[in-house]
């Protein structure tokens, strides 16, 4: 074993196209010895690995990618583990520090770790079909090969309910046909049947496909493994060819004009409907006789959490230089 001190980089490419590879991305692969990853991964960056020691992994040997860039680094060798997208989304990252940990190593040790962190299909796919992520979104992987269905479906039903904008990673593939068609029934048991989606097929890369949906005609697409299907919150829209979510501004600002506030609104607080807002309202109609169970029901939220805000102490709200301009 050599005495010299390795190091693994974490690398993510990006959605595929080196021109939306980072610097330091190119630059870990650059300096690094040996260069590990899914053999589809490999092509990707094909035109940087000339005099690098090239290890291809197939699709399910996440553990091997792992297991060999960890002996490389401790032969004192520089490793760059590569990902698509980012390293640290249902990337390389989570599992190679399990196999870090596993091993004995800390941050102490001797092998040096970094994760350069890229761009992932979410963002690359966004991007593309203009911009459905201005508000809360979140992201779903449908391959239930590590994680049971039921964890998964009720992930789903959950941001269903709450109305984030989705993406669902890793939707479809030559066995997991129905994982799609369950997901679809999910959400359509809390959004309109006419609720925007997007479906992107290898974005940024040669064969890149993009088609607009709704969510009844979902499961109908032509989706697979390199595709990510968005799906729009009960505010998105599409218009020219363009999905987009609002931020909320219409509720604040006129956006016809000089976009000053509406009435009683203020610049840098919350909206009347924000928390302090909200919160006096909830105290005004619980005093004049609403229960907390109806309370709870109207708002769509739970009981005790309503019962807790009723009963909290009355606070001020301070402007945010932070927040002030949203």
């Amino acid at each position: 074993m050599s005495s010299a001190a390795g190091k693994i980089m974490l690398v993510g490419i990006g959605p595929g196209s080196v021109d939306h590879m980072t610097h330091r991305a190119r630059a870990a692969i650059a300096e690094a010895d040996v260069v590990v990853g899914y053999v589809t991964y490999i092509k990707l960056v094909a035109d940087l690995l000339e005099g690098k020691e090239v290890v291809r992994k197939g699709m399910t040997e996440e553990l091997d990618r792992a297991v060999h860039a960890l002996a490389s680094a401790r032969e004192g060798k520089k490793v760059a583990l590569i990902s698509s997208g980012d390293a640290g989304v249902y990337g390389m990252a989570g599992p190679t520090y399990e196999v870090l940990f596993q091993a004995g190593w800390t941050p102490e040790s001797d092998v040096e770790v970094e994760v350069i962190p890229g761009a992932s299909a979410i963002n690359a796919c966004a991007a593309l079909v203009g911009a459905p992520l201005t508000h809360d979104f979140c992201s779903i992987s449908l391959s239930d090969l590590l994680t049971p269905w039921p964890v998964i479906a009720r992930r789903l039903d959950a941001v269903a309910a709450a109305d984030f904008v989705v993406a669902l990673y890793n939707p479809k593939s030559g066995r997991r046909t129905q994982q799609i068609v369950q997901a679809q029934q999910l959400f359509l048991r809390h959004r309109r049947p006419d609720t925007p989606v997007a479906v992107v097929k290898s974005a940024y890369r040669r064969r890149e496909r993009i088609e607009f949906t709704t969510l009844d005609h979902m499961s109908e697409c032509d989706i697979g493994m390199l595709t990510t299907v968005l799906i729009g919150n009960s505010h998105t829209f599409v218009r020219h060819g363009l999905m987009v979510t609002p931020r909320g501004y219409a509720n604040k600002y006129e956006l016809h004009g000089d976009g000053s506030t509406r009435e009683g609104e203020k610049r840098g607080r919350s909206l009347s409907t924000g928390l302090l807002g909200w919160t006096e309202n909830l105290r005004i109609d619980h005093a004049e006789g609403e229960t907390v169970a109806a309370l709870a029901l109207r708002h769509k939220l739970p009981a005790d959490y309503i019962e807790m805000v009723l009963t909290a102490p009355v606070e001020e709200e301070a402007v945010s230089v932070e927040e002030s301009e949203e």
